[in-house]
């Protein structure tokens, strides 16, 4: 992403890791592995954390529908069990979709003062040079990101044109009920 600055943004998206299904051996590793990640890193990050409203009727009704298709009268009653279980409990509480994103930045003052010049980012070779720079500096920090919440147990990896493109629509254009189906 191309700020008016002229700096470069990368983002990542992050899987999630469930803290509390984790045994108290499983959470120190994992604390202590989250502490050499945030000591490991030599350049700032930015979390972002993207919590939204749920809409799970898709998930009901794929549930339904698992249920007449099944033959078997006791996978039948399970289903059925589960789906009445998940009911009460978004009765109970609000059903949140969460995204977790990390993002680097680069500022053209990372190549030296020297190199800096006022930018005209309305240039295209401009805009192509500042991308080229900015991959450069940006790729070793991305790997690192991607090695270091690794051993977290985590996925990460670089959003594609596309998916920012749908995570700055989503961001600026919410929907109107504040619910994102699944």
């Amino acid at each position: 992403v191309i700020m008016k600055s002229g700096w470069v943004a990368l983002v990542m998206s992050v899987t999630a890791l469930n803290f509390d299904l984790l045994s108290e051996a499983e959470q120190d590793a994992t604390i202590y592995a989250y502490a050499a990640f945030l000591n490991s890193l030599t350049f700032p990050i930015q979390i972002l954390i993207r919590s939204k409203k749920a809409d799970i009727t898709s998930y009901f009704h794929a549930l339904q529908e698992a249920e007449r298709s099944q033959p078997n009268p006791d996978l039948k009653k399970q289903i059925q069990k589960y789906e009445e279980f998940i009911r009460s409990i978004v009765q109970q509480k609000t059903i949140l979709d969460k995204k977790f994103y990390l993002v680097i930045n680069f500022s053209p003052l990372e190549l030296g003062v020297g190199n800096v010049k006022k930018q005209n980012l309305q240039s295209n070779k401009n805009k192509l040079q500042l991308i080229a720079d900015a991959k450069v500096t940006l790729a070793p920090k991305r790997d690192h990101l991607i090695k270091q919440t690794a051993r977290l147990g985590l996925i990460s990896k670089q959003l594609t044109t596309q998916e920012l493109i749908e995570l700055f629509y989503d961001i600026y254009n919410p929907a109107p009920t504040g619910t994102q189906r699944m």
